[in-house]
């Protein structure tokens, strides 16, 4: 061990890498990440130039992009709570009076919806059971296949109506 500015303690081991760190003039070590927020849209660009990407313009190509144009018409709705965020089971989740009706799980629209319905739109070929990964797929969860051409916003709207349905029980 050995004192440092400010009398830091750093073992051996430490030490060599604080100094290699001070000595390193090459790229930040390790490289930042680069990673995409479901919160943040036009975070790319934005700036004055031809071919600037904002707010504006969205990429809708991509599923992320598509499922944040959605939460953006469903937060008006009556009841509708945007994604909470953080990390764990539902953190992408639309919710109504605190259910989950939408989500968006590992690049793919998760919408609950009665058993019927979920079995026919799965014979379609829109997509499967969605599994928490439990082992175990949820019958009333459709996962929708990135694929498809079935227009999000009117699925989510009919997971919200089925959620509406659901709590006046």
């Amino acid at each position: 061990m050995f004192t440092y500015r400010g009398h830091t303690r750093f073992k051996n081991r430490q030490r060599n890498l604080y100094e290699f760190a001070l000595r390193y003039d090459g790229p930040p070590w390790p490289p930042p990440r680069v990673t995409g927020h479901l919160g943040v849209r036009g975070s790319v660009g934005g700036g004055a130039y031809p071919g600037a990407v904002g707010d504006d313009i969205a990429d809708l190509s991509r599923p992320e992009d598509r499922y944040q144009d959605l939460v953006d018409e469903l937060i008006g709705a009556d009841g509708v709570t945007p994604p909470r965020g953080g990390s764990g089971f539902g953190r992408s989740a639309l919710r109504y009076q605190n259910k989950i009706f939408a989500m968006f799980v590992r690049g793919r629209l998760v919408v609950k919806l009665p058993t019927g319905r979920v079995d026919e739109l799965i014979a379609a070929g829109e997509g499967v059971h969605f599994d928490a990964n439990k082992g175990t797929p949820m019958r009333e969860w459709l996962s929708l296949d990135p694929d498809s051409a079935r227009p999000w916003l009117a699925l989510a709207t009919e997971a919200l109506d089925f959620a509406r349905k659901s709590q006046r029980r």
